[in-house]
């Protein structure tokens, strides 16, 4: 190498490599951090730690969330991304998968009788398609594995499925996959 190049490399140095030095440790520890959520299969969600629990008891999928492939609702005659997942049961009971406070009780032709609970951490629980008698009221504190209502035919949107639950998880106003929360395939 020349003197003239050596000289300006150094000055180079001197001048940026403290800065080039820093970036490259803040990339290794945001590498670090990246890894270690990904190898944990944990989902950050906040400073603590959320313990889910079940929205019906011994429930089955009967339609599963999808939002990138589309699937066909029988009763509208059309194809539709499935932003929840539909589970039944033998036992009709709903219960709320964490603490919460009840934020509103709706009802709609398409969905039926809904409650929605927010959550900390940003996450919030729909529960659609319940029967007529809730057992909460709006503004209710509400405790995981409390029962919220009954699963019933109240969804004219779902007929076809029968007396199911529609269950919605969204995080930070964001849909979101229960399956990625809770342990609902391990029936």
């Amino acid at each position: 190498m020349e003197i003239g190049k050596e000289n300006k490399f150094i000055e180079f140095l001197k001048k940026y490599g403290l800065y080039m030095a820093v970036g490259v440790v803040v990339f290794a520890v945001a590498l670090t951090f990246t890894l270690i959520a990904a190898l944990n299969g944990s989902v950050p969600t906040g400073v603590t730690n959320l313990n889910f629990m079940l929205p019906m008891e011994n429930a089955t999928i009967v339609k599963d969330f999808s939002n990138t492939e589309l699937q066909e609702n029988a009763t509208l005659n059309q194809w539709e991304a499935h932003l929840a997942v539909d589970l039944t049961s033998e036992n009709s009971d709903v219960y709320a998968i964490l603490d919460g406070t009840v934020a509103s009780i709706d009802y709609d032709y398409i969905n039926g009788y809904t409650v929605t609970i927010e959550h900390s951490d940003g996450f919030v629980s729909v529960y659609s398609s319940l029967s007529e008698t809730v057992d909460v009221k709006e503004l209710d504190e509400i405790t995981a594995g409390e029962k919220i209502g009954e699963a019933s035919e109240s969804a004219s949107g779902e007929l076809d499925l029968g007396s199911h639950l529609h269950f919605t998880l969204l995080l930070n106003d964001e849909y979101v996959d229960p399956n990625d929360y809770l342990s609902l395939q391990a029936k």
